[in-house]
Parts: C-alpha cells; structure tokens; sequence
C-alpha cells in the first residue's frame, strides 16, 4: 500500500511538470515564431528592392526603346 503523502506528491509533480513543460513550449514556441517572422521580413525586403530594380530596369529599356524611335523619325540634318 502506497502511504498518503506519496500519492499526493506524485500529483504534484505531474501538476508542476506540466504547467513548468507548458511555461517552456510557449516560450521556445514564441522564440521560433519571432526569428521566422523577422527572416521572412528580411526576405520580402530582399524581394521588393529586387522587383523594384527589375521595374527600374525595363523603364529604362523602354525610355532607350523610345528614344531610338524618335532617332530613327527625325531626319538627318
């Protein structure tokens, strides 16, 4: 037969375990979810700067395309 006081050590340990266990998840749960936000963060900057220089760059080709145009329209003088 088990003695009283062991019995209800026992629960306490469980209870302690699990709400320490608990404590724990969340906080390295919480720490994981704030590093992948900031590296996703990272990446769409990364991403918009390079859309941002793409666009930059067929304006350009186009404004060139544009100006060889006019070129070839205007007549030697």
């Amino acid at each position: 037969m088990v003695p009283p006081g062991a019995r209800r050590w026992a629960y306490v340990r469980i209870m302690a375990g699990t709400i320490l266990g608990g404590g724990l998840g969340f906080y390295v749960m919480h720490r994981i979810e704030t590093s992948y936000k900031a590296k996703m963060e990272e990446r769409l900057r990364r991403y918009e700067a390079h859309l941002l220089a793409k666009e930059k760059e067929a304006q350009e080709l186009q404004d060139e395309g544009r100006r060889e145009d006019q070129a070839q329209l205007l007549p030697d003088s």
